[in-house]
């Protein structure tokens, strides 16, 4: 009998969420994400610490930015080496309200890529899901550069994604639990809230069915996963980025697994398509408590990441 994991590559890209070069070829995915905080995990262990070291040591006149674009491209490649398809890497979370910094940093990111014999069909430019970056993914888009939206919380974002164009977006699951958990508190249901009742799980569905429904070609990658039950309600979805800790999980359950997720389901339910302006985009997410919060809460928590890795950087030039 197949494993949950084996299933779910019948019917959804199955991606790996990490900068563990060595978990990404045991679970062998089609493609992987990368983001600061798991390249900065990765680097604290000692395996990956030449890796960053060697860039410090070839690039000795390097500012910050160029070293950290360097690594991050290091590390991809070493993942793309092991997987057939594409890896996501992320513009600095610092210039997520920047629209013109964050298209000369992509752009950055790429020649380097360049620079290492790899084309830019295999790289997914990843940036925050703010109006700003949205609107850098779009011109970016239009460029050939392919773009990976991340930190979405909501239809606004998404609608916003779709009308520029972007490859590829990243909509959250278990960050939206985590909010929902939360404010309920001492009335939080667990049993009421799992799987398809899962708030997260319920977002990246509408999102689904919103894009298939009105043709939107743009990719929808489920991320931010807290536990093997949400992955299963999304199966189906046109890509999952997975934990490793998770991926083992599917890979030792033999329950069997269907597709959650259809495109034929998706007119059924009546989307209206939306029309999405500056003002409709920030009305729609100021109206939404949890997206709001989340967005800002993710691009702090990359922000704290990314100054860690420079401190990191900038203490192995100083060796």
């Amino acid at each position: 009998m197949p494993t949950q994991l084996e299933s779910l590559r019948q019917f959804t890209t199955v991606v790996a969420d990490t900068g563990d070069v060595d978990a990404i070829r045991v679970h062998r995915p089609t493609d992987a994400t990368t983001n600061p905080s798991l390249i900065l995990k990765a680097v604290k262990q000692e395996r990956y610490r030449p890796l960053l070291e060697k860039v410090v040591a070839d690039n000795p006149h390097a500012d910050l930015a160029t070293l950290t674009d360097r690594l991050l491209v290091a590390f991809g490649k070493e993942i793309l080496a092991i997987i057939p398809g594409r890896v996501s890497t992320e513009v600095d979370a610092r210039l997520s309200f920047d629209t013109a910094a964050t298209l000369v940093r992509a752009k950055h990111i790429i020649d380097t890529y360049a620079q290492a014999g790899i084309e830019r069909e295999r790289i997914l430019i990843k940036i925050a899901s703010t109006w700003e970056g949205i609107q850098a993914a779009r011109a970016l888009q239009a460029e050939g550069i392919a773009c990976n939206l991340t930190l979405l919380f909501s239809l606004e974002q998404a609608i916003a994604c779709g009308q520029a164009g972007v490859q590829l977006i990243s909509p959250f699951v278990g960050r939206i639990y985590d909010w929902h958990k939360k404010q309920a508190g001492a009335n939080w249901d667990e049993a009421a809230h799992t799987e398809a009742n899962d708030p997260g799980v319920q977002s990246v569905r509408t999102i689904f069915h919103y894009y298939k429904a009105h043709g939107i070609v743009t990719e929808v990658m489920g991320a931010s996963f807290r536990n093997i039950g949400q992955i299963r309600a999304l199966a189906g979805c046109d890509l999952l980025t997975i934990s490793p800790e998770l991926l083992a999980e599917l890979n030792a359950d033999n329950t069997p697994l269907s597709a959650q997720l259809k495109t034929s389901d998706s007119s059924a339910l009546a989307l209206t398509r939306q029309v999405l302006d500056e003002v409709g985009f920030r009305t729609g997410l100021n109206e939404n408590a949890m997206a709001t919060e989340k967005l800002a809460e993710g691009i702090r928590a990359f922000v704290a990441d990314a100054l860690h890795l420079d401190a990191l950087l900038e203490q192995a030039r100083q060796k």
